[in-house]
């Protein structure tokens, strides 16, 4: 959950002054009830509102963050807010959020009921009649922060694992055991996908259990944070007198012989499940570094080229980044999910043949 930086106070004087800030504007401070003090007016604050020779009335509910979840909540309060409501004029009255992050799922939302949000990274929506109003800017540093952490490191386990078995009703400590986590991130993780809505919940207390409703929803929105994800290191090799066919089938015996673990990704992986290309370059495959790895890596009489390599390593720092590999004749594959996003990763054809995967193999 991004850190709250600005008051609510604060919140609504950047509202105002970036209302000011636009031609033909004018707008005024009318009412605010302090934190923790709102009246029966059901509403946080009012700005009296001109808009090129139109005066309107915004009633104001304020909030720190704000995902689909609390739109939902939020939506009939807002609407009820400006209607019937006396705001002491004849000005049409306008309900509208003001919050320090909206996500865009909520932004979506709120459009669809024609409700005005403003947040502070300057995004602002005021459906107005006769003075429509829409500046669409990237959402606060805090959120997106925030939405990236999710898709990082044990967190990603848990989105992984969900998205695995999207079928499956979880509790947290199952949840916790499959991915190879802690309760506690377990439990952060399910928070925060809740309030994005993308999860379905029965029963309550510690026999909670929850199931991923909206995959394919929460497969795009990793797929919008891997340019901002830093990838695992990779390693390039060039193994001689070697076709592609051939590599892999050496990699399954030589890391078994050394009892390495490893998982073929990206191209190779996604031509057993789903071919598509008429032959593959080089092989990408995951691999846990230690002693064994680098004996087999040795055996395979791979070197360390800069160009023209035809073996990806991708270093695994952790048995989590192996999650649900299968075996299939003989060597391991990487999880249909893990190869879709390696694939989105990767060079020449890769991010086609990512789309023709999801499609054939994944299936949402």
């Amino acid at each position: 959950m991004p850190e709250s930086t600005l008051t609510e106070r604060q919140l609504i004087a950047r509202f105002v002054d970036a209302l000011r800030e636009l031609p033909e504007v004018e707008a005024n401070l009318d009412h605010w009830e302090p934190v923790g003090q709102r009246s029966d007016r059901g509403y946080d604050a009012q700005v009296d509102l001109h808009v090129a020779g139109k005066s309107f009335v915004l009633l104001l509910e304020v909030k720190k963050t704000v995902f689909p979840r609390d739109v939902r909540q939020a939506i009939w309060r807002l609407q009820a807010s400006s209607h019937g409501k006396p705001t002491g004029q004849g000005d049409t009255p306008l309900s509208l959020l003001v919050a320090e992050s909206i996500s865009p799922g909520a932004k979506e939302l709120l459009r669809s009921e024609r409700i005005g949000y403003y947040d502070s990274g300057g995004s602002l929506y005021l459906p107005a009649p006769g003075a429509y109003l829409y500046i669409d800017k990237p959402p606060p540093k805090a959120l997106t922060k925030s939405v990236r952490t999710l898709f990082t490191g044990r967190r990603a386990q848990v989105l992984h694992t969900l998205l695995v078995h999207h079928q499956s009703w979880f509790g947290v400590t199952k949840l916790a055991q499959q991915a190879m986590v802690s309760p506690a991130t377990a439990s952060q993780v399910l928070t925060e996908l809740e309030r994005f809505d993308w999860l379905e919940a029965r029963g309550q207390g510690p026999g909670k259990e929850r199931y991923l409703r909206e995959p394919a929803a929460l497969l795009d929105a990793w797929v919008k944070q891997l340019a901002s994800i830093r990838p695992l290191t990779l390693r390039r090799y060039y193994v001689p007198g070697t076709k592609a066919d051939a590599l892999v089938a050496r990699i399954g015996q030589v890391f078994d012989a050394h009892d390495v673990q490893y998982a073929i990704s990206d191209e190779a992986a996604a031509q057993r499940y789903a071919p598509f290309l008429s032959n593959v370059s080089q092989v990408r495959v995951r691999v846990q570094i230690d002693a064994n790895s680098d004996a087999a890596i040795g055996d395979l009489n791979a070197r360390v080229v800069n160009e023209g390599a035809n073996l990806g390593v991708i270093e695994a720092k952790s048995p989590g980044e192996l999650l649900f590999r299968e075996q299939a004749d003989g060597l391991w594959l990487a999880s249909p999910i893990q190869i879709y996003l390696d694939l989105l990763r990767g060079e020449g054809r890769s991010k086609e043949m990512a789309e023709h995967f999801r499609k054939e193999r994944i299936g949402f």
